[in-house]
């Protein structure tokens, strides 16, 4: 069977949450908000091992302590500039370690609140999947697409839209060659990278809960969150 392995691209700055630390250090609920995501996937048994992706440069992390997840933990210093990037440079040096066919798990270091029920759904419904997949919830509120004055153009109509979240999770080969054949500046997810392959990408039920803390106000709502789970 296929092992499972999860890559956390941590090399951002996080600039919208106003800080000079960046904003995977940024202190919530006790800890790194880092260490949420990294205390998740390592818990989990379904995932062999953890790579975080850093920025060449970082000195926030390894002053935290880690010790807790030494024998499932991997830092890897190889960061780029985009999001992608840093994906793409995980997976190059993570080479040695997985097979082709092996799933890896891309998760965002600032959704906190994944817990194990959703990494076993995901890991669940993906298992004889020929592509792979990605948390995502339905779009439940009305949306409306702006102009170049910011007054409402239309309104698009919500039916199967879905916002995506993460773990999202593909075979490390077919990952790899999708990022590395991506248009620049087309990928915003992995799925998006996937997706310029002409594959579909199976959408997996999320969760409201697993939200992504973008701005200052998200560290309350996330904190309340990981209260109420313990």
């Amino acid at each position: 069977m296929p092992d499972i392995f999860a890559l956390i691209p941590a090399a951002g700055s996080g600039s919208r949450m106003g800080s000079e630390i960046p904003k995977q250090y940024q202190p919530l609920a006790g800890k790194p908000l880092i260490a949420h995501a990294i205390h998740a996937l390592c818990a989990h048994p379904r995932v062999q091992l953890v790579f975080v992706v850093l920025a060449p440069g970082d000195a926030h992390f390894s002053r935290h302590d880690w010790s807790a997840h030494k024998e499932r933990l991997e830092t890897l210093y190889c960061g780029g500039a985009t999001r992608a990037a840093s994906v793409f440079n995980g997976l190059v040096a993570m080479a040695d370690v997985v097979e082709p066919d092996d799933w890896v798990m891309v998760h965002d270091a600032a959704r906190p609140c994944l817990d194990a029920a959703l990494i076993e759904r995901l890991c669940g419904e993906l298992a004889d999947d020929k592509v792979g997949g990605l948390l995502a919830v339905p779009v439940a509120d009305t949306l409306k697409r702006s102009d170049a004055d910011q007054r409402v153009a239309e309104t698009v109509a919500r039916e199967k839209l879905w916002q995506a979240q993460t773990p999202q999770m593909f075979r490390y080969r077919v990952l790899l060659e999708a990022l590395r054949a991506a248009k620049p500046g087309s990928v915003t997810d992995e799925a998006s990278a996937i997706e310029q392959l002409g594959l579909a990408p199976r959408l997996v039920m999320g969760s409201s809960r697993n939200l992504k803390v973008t701005f200052p106000e998200d560290v309350v709502f996330a904190e309340n969150i990981i209260k109420t789970s313990t």
